[in-house]
């Protein structure tokens, strides 16, 4: 027996809006774009994706599970991040981790990791 990761699913008020904000921010593409489950991927064959699913309860607690980036310049694609409507957000962090956590729009935090030392 196998196992295939399919994708990620994430509980959203607005699934489209979410999405869509999402699929700017990892610059992936729209496979599916149902108002109540909006599937991005990297790529239209290539898995996993995110579901985002609609969910009308109100987040209240900080995640169990969020994802996190590695990009090049861990700076400016914080400054992109927030251009494009993430929020810093503290979840206990002591300031000293090479490490920013943000929230995008509906509040769910991740984070952007420095680049790997060479």
């Amino acid at each position: 027996m196998a196992l295939e990761w399919e994708q990620t699913v994430v509980d959203a008020h607005d699934p489209q809006v979410l999405g869509r904000w999402w699929a700017e921010a990892l610059d992936w593409v729209v496979v599916g774009n149902d108002p109540e489950e909006f599937e991005i991927r990297e790529t239209k064959d290539r898995l996993p994706g995110i579901l985002f699913g609609r969910d009308d309860e109100t987040k209240s607690v900080k995640n169990r599970l969020h994802f996190d980036f590695r990009p090049n310049d861990r700076d400016a694609e914080v400054e992109r991040l927030l251009r494009l409507g993430a929020v810093r957000v503290d979840v206990g962090q002591t300031g000293e981790e090479p490490w920013v956590v943000l929230a995008d729009p509906e509040g769910n935090e991740f984070c952007v990791l420095s680049p790997h030392d060479p």
